[in-house]
């Protein structure tokens, strides 16, 4: 599978929902304590039956080249073979969220 082809699928959480989308490019990014995210790859649905959370995603995401997500939030990064479908989750109550920030200034 040659770079232009490779296909990642990356779970992150914000504001309490647990995010999946399919992209192509991954990076570290030019901001510290950031993950870039661009070329995102959205499915197509060929049948009525339309997720509204996989909606909700495309039309968030829909004049977006890239984005950077703060390497704290994020779950996991993964190449994939296949595209599934991209999603929002809700979290559960149960659920603790790493302490924010992470990164505090060296004068502090």
């Amino acid at each position: 599978m040659s770079s232009k082809e490779r296909l990642y699928r990356i779970q992150f959480v914000s504001n309490g929902e647990r995010y999946e989308l399919y992209v192509r490019e991954v990076s570290q990014g030019g901001m510290f304590g950031f993950v870039e995210i661009g070329d995102f790859v959205w499915d197509t649905h060929t049948s009525l039956v339309v997720d509204p959370s996989h909606e909700k995603l495309k039309a968030e995401f829909a004049d977006v080249d890239s984005t950077y997500i703060p390497l704290h939030t994020v779950l996991r990064i993964d190449a994939v073979k296949k595209q599934g479908t991209a999603k929002i989750t809700k979290l559960s109550d149960k659920v603790t969220a790493f302490p924010s920030p992470i990164y505090t200034s060296p004068d502090k």
